[in-house]
Formats: C-alpha cells, structure tokens, sequence
C-alpha cells in the first residue's frame, strides 16, 4: 500500500436476533413451531434440536434433516460457488434432491465418488467430472497458508453449548479424518480447498447413507448436526413454559472473537481483498458479513 501503513480485513456481523425475548413464556409446542420459522436456514436441524431440547417428539425429523443438507450441499457445490469463477452450474439429474447414484456420479463422476488416494485426488481436480472443475480452480487461485484458520480444536458435546468457544464447528467435524482431508490440511492448511473438500467428502456420506446422529446427553439439552456444522439448544421449562432458551449455531462459533472468520481473514492478505467474498461464501454464515479493510500504523 502507498501510505505505508499496514492494512489488515476485519467482518462487521449482523447482531444476532434476540431468540430468547421471543420465546420465554410461551408453550412448549408454541416454540417448537416458531423457531424454524424465525429463520430462513437450516429449518428442519433448528426445529429438531428445539423439538428435542422440549422433550417433544422428533420421529418425522430424520428425512427432514437428511434432505436439508444434502440440498444445501449440491447448491453451494454446483451453483454457488461455481458462478464466483463464472462456471455454468454443474447439471443435475432428475430428482437430485433424493439422493441416489444418479446424482453421486453428476457430482464426483462416473465412478460416483470421491478420490480415497492422493493420486487420484489430483488427477480429480485436473478433470472436468462434476464438481472437480470448482475443486481446481480454488486449488490454483489461494497459496498455501492464504485464508486459513489454524489448529482450533474441533466441537465437542463440552464446547457447542458456549457460543464464544473458538473451534472449529463446520461440516468438516463429520469428516475430518478421512485421508484426503487430512492431506490438504497438511499441504495447504485448513483453507478455502480444504472446506470444500469437507463439505464434498460430507455430501459423499450423505448419499453413502452415512446417520446424522441427534443426542440429547440430558433432558433441556440437544446436539444436532446441520449444514454448517454442530446446532445446539438448551431450555427449562415450567410446566409446558418455556423459561429458559439459548440457541448456539456453527455461525456463532465462526463470528467468535478469534476464531475461524477472524483467523481466516487475517490470514488473507489485503492485496488480495478482492477473494473476500468468495472465501465468504466458502465459509458459508447464516448471517450477513461485511469484510472491510482497515489501515493501522
């Protein structure tokens, strides 16, 4: 910069919505029916953890749950991020949001999955089968150590219920120790390839059938899993009130001082401010974010 002052991309968040206000005191079912509704995104994992935190059944979530990420996955995979290169979206078969083999082979090519080998991961992304033609061009387009965020601890049943825990509370939590992914992080860090590549490799398992496993380790407490990562709900209850309600996504656990999103943007040079929205989108926050670049002595 020509100032000769160092400039540094900071995220200005939206304030987050004060759930809590607007649902203490009302029923139970009252809750369970409202917060899915309060929010565009992630539906189906919000309505089962409240579901689960209230004690209310939560038989018919399952499907509901399975199909909100799988569609949140192939969008962001095959239409989102693909048009920040100006790619055509990756065409999908028929009724790609069951699932199915049809859909497997679109997305990772004619074998239908992903690579298990390094050499065969890169001989992937050098293709033009489904989703490699994105996987290669962020391989090329971020240098190594360039937007990551290094070392957090992954989410624990302990740390998703603290909305300033700095971890790392992605997708990427599902799949992390399968090989490939381990190989990225190693070779380029955790960065915009290997968030990617978490999020492929967890859509692979979806479609291999793999369980999303909602817990509720005790009563008033549900751990749920959803596109982004860890969703977490606690509540007391007073007869069928609701009395106590505290709500922690994988967007809280990104936004908190120190962790992914401001490692991730301290580790993008301001010369290359241009990338912020794109490493956004790779992030993927259910709420708005503003990068903005800020000059200090």
């Amino acid at each position: 910069m020509l100032d000769g002052r160092a400039h540094t991309l900071v995220a200005e968040t939206a304030p987050p919505l004060p759930v809590e206000a607007l649902v203490l005191g009302k029923s139970r079912r009252e809750v369970a029916d409202l917060m899915p509704r309060l929010f565009n995104l992630c539906r189906a994992a919000q309505g089962m953890a409240t579901r689960l935190a209230l004690g209310l059944p939560t038989l018919d979530d399952s499907e509901a749950l399975r199909r909100e990420i799988l569609r949140d996955h192939v969008l962001r995979l095959t239409l989102i991020l693909p048009g920040h290169f100006g790619q055509s979206p990756v065409p999908l078969p028929d009724g790609w949001q069951e699932g199915g083999d049809e859909l497997a082979r679109a997305l990772f090519g004619p074998q239908g999955r992903l690579p298990d080998t390094a050499q065969d991961f890169e001989s992937f992304c050098a293709s033009d089968a489904g989703i490699a033609g994105l996987l290669g061009k962020v391989q090329n387009l971020f240098r190594d150590g360039e937007a990551v965020a290094c070392d957090l601890p992954f989410v624990t049943a302990t740390t998703a219920g603290d909305r300033f825990a700095r971890v790392e509370n992605s997708c990427a939590v599902r799949v992390h120790e399968h090989p490939i992914l381990a190989l990225v992080e190693h070779q380029h860090g955790r960065g915009p390839l290997w968030r990617i590549m978490a999020r492929a490799y967890d859509l692979q398992a979806l479609l291999q059938g793999a369980p999303l496993l909602a817990r509720s380790p005790e009563p008033g407490l549900a751990h749920v899993p959803a596109t982004r990562g860890l969703y977490t709900v606690q509540a007391n209850t007073t007869g069928e009130t609701v009395a106590e309600f505290n709500r922690v996504t994988p967007t809280d656990h990104l936004q908190a001082k120190g962790g992914v999103l401001d490692q991730t943007l301290a580790a993008l040079p301001a010369d290359r401010a241009g990338l912020a929205p794109l490493v956004i989108d790779i992030l993927d926050p259910c709420s708005p974010i503003r990068v903005k670049e800020m000059s200090h002595a």
